[in-house]
């Protein structure tokens, strides 16, 4: 794994960069442009040459300014593959602050309010993906189903379990495939309706505190038939991982290195290992805020990079598909549809409008296709209610600014 060196305290702010290429604006980009690439940087651009309001976007940085978003520590904007907003946060103290308030102030990866691990790993660009990490896994993951390591969605999942001591054969196993775990469909009992983080014995906090988290999520019962009821699961998204591990010979975090993060310009990235030597795929990854808008701007041209096919057309679609129209029948939440591994919150008649990936105390990556958005957004607010929730800022306020719609 290549891990990044630490680098020196970010500064107490980093202005809203809103600069001009050469000075002239340039259009918005159409069908008949070629898309625009990031080199080692992306290039810069401004809300009003690609076609958003500055008003609308500077607004939006006030009230994040205001705290009304909490603790927000970088928000990032790019269309037509240009940065047009990109501003940065330190609230270090004030984390210093909270690790005061908590019981466990010992120094460990799985510690969320320690701030040597999280939101930022120990004192770098990285930040604290959390359950971005499964999108970014999917990614891998589509690779390794390109290559022919893996089968089809369609396929079994059990057997790569066998070994371990699952039963393939016991009914609601045998029926369980691929795409019913990547998306959360396993049949696998995991959380209660309405438990949180907060309680000690969520099935993830106790699989985080344990030895060995495939055996740990192997254990947990089948209560319901596989593909019939979404059901969170941040095992199952283990167990994703173990099988990119088993199925190429590589463990995720080298796979991704080499056949994702290396392709596509990610020099530096961190990845949680646990006690028995397994890839955190539930939620260890760190990436530069940058960086996962490389993971964003991927998706959103299909994954296709400056004219290498990353990652398949064919899997970008079915990942990016709400396979799931409503996970949460009846709640009028609007992060409604899910794909492989990736939420669909905004999606029509099956088309998707909106996907992203979606992390505890607020990292989010959303992309637009329709407008050519790629937004970011990484914060840490664990212990407070915010008055506005940063997953509804692409669709209520950055969407609504795009003029040239």
């Amino acid at each position: 794994m290549r891990k990044t060196t630490p680098s020196t305290p970010h500064p107490l702010l980093i202005t809203l960069t809103f600069l001009a290429l050469s000075g002239a604006a340039s259009p918005a980009l159409t069908a008949q442009q070629p898309p625009t690439w990031p080199g080692a940087e992306w290039p810069v651009s401004t809300p009003e040459a690609e076609g958003v309001d500055p008003a609308a976007i500077a607004a939006l940085v006030a009230d994040i300014d205001a705290g009304r978003y909490g603790l927000i520590d970088h928000f990032l904007l790019i269309r037509n593959g240009r940065v047009i907003a990109d501003r940065h946060w330190d609230h270090g103290e004030r984390y210093a602050e909270l690790l005061l308030q908590q019981d466990d102030t010992v120094n460990h990866q799985y510690n969320y309010d320690h701030p040597a691990w999280h939101p930022y790993y120990r004192d770098t660009d990285l930040h604290s993906l959390q359950s971005v990490t499964k999108s970014v896994l999917s990614v891998a993951f589509g690779i390794a189903v390109d290559a022919g390591h893996i089968p089809g969605a369609e396929a079994p999942v059990w057997p790569y379990f066998e070994a371990h001591g699952a039963d393939p054969s016991e009914p609601r196993r045998a029926a369980a495939t691929l795409e019913d775990f990547l998306t959360m469909r396993s049949g696998i009992d995991w959380a209660r309706p309405g438990q949180t983080y907060d309680d000690p014995t969520h099935p993830t906090v106790e699989l985080e505190a344990s030895e060995d988290w495939v055996g740990y999520t192997l254990g947990r019962s089948v209560g319901t038939d596989p593909g019939t009821r979404f059901d969170y699961n941040d095992g199952v998204s283990v167990l994703l991982g173990k099988i990119v591990t088993d199925a190429t010979g590589q463990r995720v975090d080298a796979w991704a290195e080499e056949n994702l993060f290396g392709p596509i310009g990610i020099d530096e990235y961190y990845w949680k290992i646990t006690p028995m030597g397994e890839v955190d795929t539930e939620g260890g990854l760190y990436l530069a805020a940058h960086d996962l808008a490389r993971i964003g701007y991927l998706m959103l041209r299909e994954g296709e990079w400056d004219g290498r096919q990353i990652v398949s057309r064919e899997w970008v679609r079915a990942s990016t598909s709400p396979v799931v129209a409503d996970v949460y029948p009846g709640n009028n939440r609007r992060d409604s549809g899910y794909g492989y591994q990736w939420w669909v919150p905004v999606h029509e008649d099956g088309a998707t409008r909106v996907f992203a990936g979606n992390g505890y105390g607020g990292q989010f990556v959303h992309i637009v296709p329709e407008h050519d958005l790629v937004s970011v957004f990484n914060g840490w607010t664990l212990h407070q209610r915010v008055e506005m929730a940063s997953w509804l800022a692409m669709v209520d306020r950055i969407i609504p600014a795009v003029r040239d719609r």
